[in-house]
Parts: structure tokens; sequence; C-alpha cells
């Protein structure tokens, strides 16, 4: 007779600590969607170059680089929660360092609390997507994992929601005469030390509230039980483990393909300001587009998830990278709204990329995935010095966005070369994925 019960996805004896640690995709989804307009405002507040400004997202995802490994294998030698509790600790230590950085007036001191921050994410990343899998049957991970996914969105949103509501709309050295010229940078003494002091401050407030809710979640989670995940018997040589999977060109391939990919992914995201800017929208209105361009991102996500029924992965992968190669050049070369659209359009090709990256690089590495996905994990450097890269190309001819043309557009239109170059990458692996690694 058929066994009709079905496989719980999550056990009822699991429900809270699966609830805890899916609430962690959510905080550092909020992290990283805070974090990008931070460019634009550290740009004005402190008056910046580009490049300066773009050391934001370098000390942000430098960190992921930095502590990938060690977060793996902590997690490895002691638990998955020892992982967390660590992970959530760094984690607000960065975000209550804005209050002393605030009022020292330090930028420098603003990017060392980013750079800790970002420690703590990186436990967080490479610690909690296998302790969700671990928690439950085998046959149900994957459901679990895409459901603790869905809530990274959430947080990504409501980040973006403070950025805009909190900060960019208070920030005073934003403001502008009737003529549409900024007034912030025509003031001289005192006043203009006021408000630099009054917007530091306004950037402070929600890092330091969200530290203390870092600490509160730390706290919870110290006292409630979790499942038992650590792995008796596991060999802690992660050198051995290394050596391994650094023979597979599959991996290699994927880990270089990861970083471009997200290289790309922080440029197109963090830039929108700036290139909407150079059209004449205002970045609390910009805001609105880097809305728009999640909410894509997330239909795309879905929508190429299905579309995996029917494509392979690699094909797939090198479609997408096609199409966002055509957007980039929309981008560039289209010097009004219709750049801005494609640029937003972009996102929707981004979707499914880092997953099918992740999936197609770990193909077949057994017990050593759980190593190689650190490296995938530090991989996500590519958006801390790619965007620095693109500030240097915005730097050419002043510290604006249209100072000099490169090939007939204004140099904000044609840093989004850059992209482009990782988009073209990208689908390389896609194509070998598809032709010399056979993924399905």
């Amino acid at each position: 007779m058929k066994n009709n019960q079905k496989i719980p996805v999550v056990p009822k004896s699991l429900i809270v600590p699966f609830v805890l640690i899916t609430s962690l995709f959510a905080l550092w989804g909020f992290a990283n969607d805070i974090t990008n307009p931070m460019v634009s405002a550290f740009k004005k507040v402190l008056e910046l170059s580009n490049t300066q400004a773009s050391w934001v997202q370098a000390a942000f995802y430098g960190g992921y680089f930095t502590m990938a490994l060690p977060a793996a294998y902590v997690s490895k030698k002691y638990s998955y929660k020892a992982g967390i509790l660590a992970g959530l600790a760094l984690y607000a230590v960065g975000a209550l360092l804005f209050y002393p950085a605030a009022a020292m007036e330090n930028y420098l001191f603003f990017l060392a609390a980013l750079y800790i921050l970002t420690f703590g994410l990186a436990f967080l990343e490479t610690t909690s997507n296998p302790f969700i899998l671990d928690m439950g049957p085998e046959e149900t991970a994957t459901q679990r994992l895409n459901l603790a996914q869905a809530f990274n969105p959430v947080g990504a949103l409501t980040g973006l929601f403070v950025a805009q509501t909190f900060i960019l709309s208070a920030l005073q050295s934003d403001d502008v005469d009737a003529s549409g010229n900024g007034i912030y940078e025509t003031l001289k003494g005192t006043a203009k030390a006021a408000i630099k002091t009054s917007d530091l401050q306004v950037i402070r407030n929600p890092y330091v509230i969200l530290g203390i809710f870092v600490i509160i979640m730390l706290v919870v989670i110290a006292f409630v039980k979790m499942p038992d995940t650590k792995q008796k018997g596991v060999s802690l040589d992660m050198w051995k483990s290394i050596q391994a999977i650094f023979k597979k060109e599959r991996f290699v391939a994927g880990v270089f393909a990861q970083m471009f990919y997200v290289g790309a992914q922080i440029m197109c995201w963090t830039y929108i300001y700036q290139y909407a800017e150079n059209i004449g929208i205002s970045n609390i209105v910009a805001v609105n587009y880097a809305y728009t361009a999640l909410i894509i991102f997330l239909i795309g996500r879905f929508i190429c998830t299905y579309l995996l029924k029917f494509i392979d992965s690699g094909k797939l992968l090198m479609i997408l990278s096609v199409i966002a190669i055509l957007g980039c050049m929309g981008t560039i070369f289209l010097e009004n709204i219709m750049g801005l659209y494609s640029l937003v359009f972009i996102s929707f090709c981004m979707s499914l990329m880092f997953p099918t990256i992740y999936g197609i690089a770990l193909t077949g590495l057994g017990d050593n995935a759980k190593t190689a996905s650190a490296f995938l994990v530090m991989a996500i450097v590519g958006g801390a010095f790619m965007p620095v890269l693109q500030g240097m190309v915005l730097d050419i001819g002043g510290s604006g966005y249209s100072d000099v043309k490169i090939m007939g557009v204004p140099e904000v239109n044609f840093s989004f070369a850059l992209p482009l170059l990782c988009f073209v990458l990208v689908a390389l692996y896609g194509y070998r994925a598809l032709k010399v690694y056979k993924i399905k």
C-alpha cells in the first residue's frame, strides 16, 4: 500500500530554530541594501571623489573575503550555532562602531566599522545556508533553503526603505536651491560643519539601532536549543580539502565567474544613483528605481527557476548573460531615461546567476563542497574592488558624472563597460558548463 504521508519541510520540533535562523537571511539582506546608497551619501556629506566614496563597497565586501574561510572552520570544528553567534557578535560590533565614527567624523572609521560588520555577514552566510539544509529530512532540504532564502529580499527591501525614508530624505547636504544647484557646496565655516555633523548622525542612527537589534537576536539564539550539527569524525584538515577542490577546473572557473558576477551586480546597484543624477533625478527619487530593480530581480528569480525545468542551467546562464550584455549596451549608449530603464532591467538577468554559478561550481565535489562553498562566499570580494574601478572611471575629468565624454558618451555611461565585461566572462562560464562540463 502506498504511503501518502507527506515529508515535512521543517519538523515540528525544529520550527523555532528554523524561524530564528531564517530571520538571519533578512538581516544580511538588510545590511546589503542599506549600504548601496551610502556610496552616494558619503560622497555628498564628506565631499569625496567618486573613487574615495566607492571604498564603502570595498570595505563592505572585503569583509566577506577575509572571513569566509575562518567561518567555515569554526562551524566545522565547533557547530553551526557557534558560527552564527560569532557572526552576530561581529555584526553588532561593526554596526555600533558607527556611533564613535560619527562622533569623530572620520571616514576611515566608518569604513572600518563596515569592514567589521561584514565579518559578521560572512560568518552568517557561510554558516546559515548549510545549517538550514541540515534542519530536517534530506528529501526536503532544497525546499527548506528556498523558503529561508525568500526572506533575504524582505530584508533587502526593508534596507532600501530605511535608506530612503530615514537617511537620504533627511540629508541636508543633498538639498538644492530653486535653480537646482547644491546648497551644501556653497556653504563655508560653521554652517557647513553643522550640516556635516547632523548628516553623519543621520547616517549613524539606523546602524546603531540595527546593532542593538542584532544583540537581542544574539541573546535569543544563544538561549534557544539548536539541533546538534557538529560533524563527528570529519577531518578538519582544510588544506587537503583546498588542494582537492582547486584541481577541479569547473570549481576554479566558477569562483572567478562568481567574483565577476557579484562585481557586476554591485556596480549596477551602486551606481544607479549616479546614473540617475546625471539625467536630473535626485537620490531620493532614484531609490524608487533601485526598488524596481530589486522587485524585477525577485520576479526574475521565480521565472528563471521555473525555466530551469526546461533549459539546462549552463544554457540559461549564458542566455541571461547575453541579455545582460545588451542591457549594458543600452545603459552606455542611451543618454536618457531609456538608459536608466536598461540599467534597471539588467536585474532580471542577474536574478538566477549567483545560485546557478554556485550549483555548477559545487557539482561533484562531495564532502569537499562545504570548504568549496567558503571560496564561493569569498568570491563576493568582486563587489569590493570592481566598484572602485568604476569610481576611478567616473573621476576621469573631475568628480562630476559627465565631465568628459568617452566614445561619445559621459563617463558615467561609459563606466558600465565594466559590468558588460563581467557579463561576457559569466556567459563564457555558462557556455563551458553547457559544452564542456555537461551540466544539466
